[in-house]
């Protein structure tokens, strides 16, 4: 038995004919006709009596036509429920992602204005993360992905996709002398006061060296850990700031400016999954949305 069969079976109940049957189901009479035949073998009972070119329905038919509505209705409801879950208006309680600090001021909440639209009724919790602290809520599946950035091996448990990059630049004031060069390098920035994202990260101590091998010692006014408070620092006229140009380009709004930084480093971002772990709908909506949003913040 199959789901058509109990349609046929359903329809013939409301109609009593093959005729009439064929109509609504948009078949041929003869098609509604072997399927009948075909479920009464299957069944080994006969479901309807045939009187002079009409159907009546035996005793069998009436009980199993009930059974044959429950199942239909059943399935009915999985199809809308599948339908509902394509577009958003059903599905997992909450789906979780994992940010940068520095993306929490513009970028993801116009992100979430892009998603929300489409799946209006999904339940979105956001952490602000460092990429360490990312990697290690992706792995334990606390969060269904993170946006980090990509550094060193990844752990077999975390897959990656690469979804955006950037290169090293020198972000000063608007009105700030450095704005004159086409690009900074260590010595341009002897005696300036810098504003460094915190130590102990990879990045900042590739930087250190840089400034090592060029003879030059930093003159650092502020460390700070977030790429969004560096740059809010150097649009007040606090010193100049050495960040990727991916986040340096969120912040083009502010009164700052940029300038390549040299000798170029490059950075690569990610999106992180639980590898082996397949995304719900919802989620991979969030990252669609997500880098959506990264091509508008790189391109604005």
């Amino acid at each position: 038995m199959n789901i058509k069969q109990m349609e046929v079976l359903r329809t013939l109940l409301a109609t009593g004919s093959t005729i009439a049957s064929a109509k609504v189901m948009g078949l041929s009479q003869s098609g509604v006709s072997r399927m009948l035949q075909q479920l009464e073998q299957d069944l080994s009972i006969t479901l309807f009596a045939r009187d002079k070119g009409r159907l009546v329905a035996t005793p069998e038919a009436l009980a199993l036509g009930s059974d044959a509505e429950n199942v239909l209705l059943a399935v009915e409801r999985m199809t809308t429920h599948a339908e509902d879950l394509r577009a958003g208006k059903s599905g997992p309680e909450i789906v979780r992602i994992g940010l940068p600090s520095s993306m929490w001021e513009n970028f993801a909440p116009a992100m979430l204005m892009d998603y929300v639209r489409d799946f209006p009724s999904v339940r979105i919790e956001t952490f602000f993360e460092t990429t360490t602290a990312i990697n290690k809520l992706v792995g334990e599946r606390v969060i269904d992905i993170g946006f980090l950035r990509m550094e060193g091996e990844t752990a077999p448990s975390i897959a990656v996709k690469k979804v955006a990059s950037g290169t090293s630049v020198c972000v000063v004031p608007e009105d700030h002398p450095l704005v004159q060069l086409e690009e900074v390098s260590p010595k341009d920035l002897r005696n300036v006061p810098l504003i460094l994202i915190g130590r102990q990260r990879p990045n900042r101590m590739s930087l250190d060296q840089t400034f090592k091998r060029a003879g030059v010692k930093q003159m650092v006014k502020i460390e700070t850990h977030t790429n969004s408070s560096a740059c809010s620092y150097v649009a007040h006229g606090l010193g100049v700031t050495i960040i990727s140009s991916f986040y340096a380009n969120l912040y083009r709004h502010l009164p700052v400016v940029q300038r390549p930084f040299v000798p170029r480093a490059s950075q690569d971002f990610g999106l992180a999954r639980a590898a082996g772990v397949p995304l719900s709908i919802a989620a991979q909506a969030l990252s669609a949305a997500l880098e959506r949003q990264i091509l508008r913040s790189q391109m604005s």
